[in-house]
């Protein structure tokens, strides 16, 4: 299969999880265990897609590097277990390290707790040519923090404007900031890995009883469980106010990881492949002075 020809497969892909408007988007009509058309019997044709997708990830990546005018930032939300790590791993691990950074945000630090809330953030936006990748960010929030209110008097911000509205204030400021970002060059893509409570119920027992994924396992897992409904709830409203056409959320089926790397992959060759990457075309000049340095070099010995 040819680029163009998988770039094609790859809308198929992505198209019915992305999400450019959230008004009226509920949550429960994705189904985490959704493969489309796909069954168990096709993940080795799967796999073998998802290899072909990294080697074409990597012919764009140097082709944004190389042209040095546009950056993507690519946004992991999910709870835990879910499968961010392995998505990341699995689908990134054909680009070129120099091109890509992968930053993973767990609770502020008092320095964090100094500043606005973007400002960690902020700091690690991928530089042009690049690809930057947040592992949880600035959304949490509107997650976490939501969900757990006594997170928020921690951040030091004057009573009076932390009003009854502060989440829909929050949401209108990731909106212009993803905008700015957008309007500077900075392509936004935003992924939930949408995981079922039964699933996660699953990967956590095989944490628990293999050793060698024990180290995975933080007791704050099981605690977290407990508010999953209140997380739901939170996610829906994240994206029913934050998916727009320039910064869109895809709401990935994730019970199934086979099927979630394929869809992450889709949806990254399809944003790479809407720039119009190519490598810089070089001056006359510049041909002038490449024949003048190979002759030199055929030259000598």
């Amino acid at each position: 299969m040819d680029t163009k020809e998988l770039i094609k497969r790859a809308r198929t892909f992505a198209k019915p999880f992305r999400v450019t408007d959230g008004t009226g988007f509920r949550l429960k009509d994705i189904d985490p265990d959704d493969t489309l058309d796909l069954g168990s019997e096709d993940k080795p044709r799967a796999k073998e897609a998802l290899a072909m997708g990294v080697e074409a990830l990597a012919d764009l990546q140097d082709k944004l590097y190389a042209q040095d005018r546009w950056a993507v930032l690519l946004i992991f939300q999910a709870m835990d277990a879910a499968g961010k790590d392995g998505t990341i791993k699995h689908v990134m691990s054909g680009v070129n390290p120099q091109g890509c950074q992968v930053t993973s945000y767990k609770s502020p630090s008092p320095e964090d707790l100094d500043h606005d809330y973007l400002w960690r953030c902020m700091k690690n936006l991928p530089e042009r040519g690049h690809i930057g990748i947040f592992n949880r960010s600035y959304y949490e929030e509107t997650l976490v923090v939501r969900v757990h209110p006594e997170f928020l008097e921690k951040q030091k911000i004057p009573p009076e404007l932390v009003s009854k509205d502060i989440w829909n204030e929050r949401y209108k400021d990731i909106r212009s900031f993803e905008r700015y970002l957008t309007r500077n060059g900075v392509v936004v893509r935003k992924f939930f890995l949408h995981v079922s409570k039964k699933e996660q119920k699953k990967r956590f027992l095989e944490r628990l009883q293999n050793p060698e994924k024990n180290w995975k396992f933080s007791a704050n897992d099981l605690k977290e469980r407990a508010f999953w409904d209140d997380y739901m709830e939170a996610y829906e409203a994240m994206i029913r106010h934050t998916a727009t056409k320039d910064a869109p959320w895809y709401v990935v089926p994730a019970d199934n990881k086979w099927f979630t790397r394929i869809v992450v992959a889709a949806a990254v060759i399809q944003t790479l492949d809407s720039l119009d990457l190519h490598y810089p075309k070089v001056s006359q000049e510049k041909q002038k002075e490449l024949a003048a340095a190979k002759r030199a070099l055929v030259g000598t010995k």
